[in-house]
């Protein structure tokens, strides 16, 4: 049997080992998959990746708070992805020629769902609100399928820093002002936590054919929003599902049909 974690804080409310074992089933695999609360400091977190592995764990996903510090470890004690190191942080973990190995398979999550329900990339106009984590993991997955991307946050220099760091001519950086000016995008993505925390965004006079909320599970005024527009909408509940199914063939040499996987609800 291969053993598989999730680490985070809090983790009661994570789908992940249901997926995984989901995936589990339909490739014939036996694996025992389990949450792993942390406390949140990075010692703590070091000493509960070190034991999983010495104990012989396969690999571990990583979620709140802990992605940065995930990455921190790679770079100092393993190796990375690219999209890891670009992302800045690590959800994947593994032992690679006796050492740590991150990924970051958040990003390529996100494009594979929205490719799965026909949304076109290539040469699109794609707005993203948010400078955070979750937009740093978003742009090089986006920007590798051709996409032209506008960066919308509250704090300007923000948006503007990622710009710098990706140094990409299909890259732009924009204040959330900007949403006043009449707009149109082919996709638009809500990368803030707004939906969690209930803020309340202002989007202006934009429009767009296709609203993605990488949050799921609540209600989201961002996708009410432009569904009254009369766009194509989607939570993230979907990126859940191919980022945990990156990371799952990444770990077994597997191949997962996702028409072929009954997956929770």
């Amino acid at each position: 049997m291969q053993h598989f974690i999730v680490i985070g804080n809090p983790i009661n409310h994570s789908k992940s080992p249901a997926i995984h074992h989901a995936f589990a089933d339909s490739a014939g695999l036996d694996i025992c998959y389990q949450r792993q609360f942390c406390p949140d400091d990075q010692g703590s977190f070091e000493a509960v990746v070190s034991a999983f592995f010495a104990g012989g764990g396969v690999g571990a996903n990583v979620t709140l708070p802990f992605k940065e510090i995930a990455h921190q470890l790679c770079q100092h004690t393993g190796a990375m992805s690219n999209d890891a190191k670009m992302a800045g942080a690590v959800n994947t973990l593994m032992m690679r020629d006796g050492k740590l190995y991150g990924d970051n398979t958040d990003g390529r999550g996100l494009v594979a769902d929205l490719i799965s329900q026909n949304v076109d990339l290539t040469h699109k106009k794609i707005a993203i609100l948010g400078a955070g984590g979750a937009t740093r993991g978003a742009i090089l997955p986006l920007l590798s399928h051709g996409a032209h991307l506008a960066i919308y946050n509250r704090t300007l220099t923000k948006a503007e820093q990622l710009v710098q760091d990706f140094d990409h001519p299909n890259l732009s950086a924009h204040s959330l002002d900007e949403l006043q000016h009449t707009t149109r995008f082919d996709v638009i993505i809500n990368a803030t936590s707004a939906t969690t925390t209930g803020q309340s965004l202002d989007f202006g006079r934009i429009t767009a054919d296709f609203a993605y909320d990488m949050m799921y599970g609540k209600p989201s005024a961002f996708l009410a929003h432009f569904a009254k527009q009369g766009a194509r909408t989607s939570d993230g509940y979907g990126m859940l599902i191919h980022q945990a199914k990156l990371a799952f063939e990444l770990w077994t040499g597997a191949s997962i049909d996702l028409d072929q996987v009954t997956l929770p609800d």
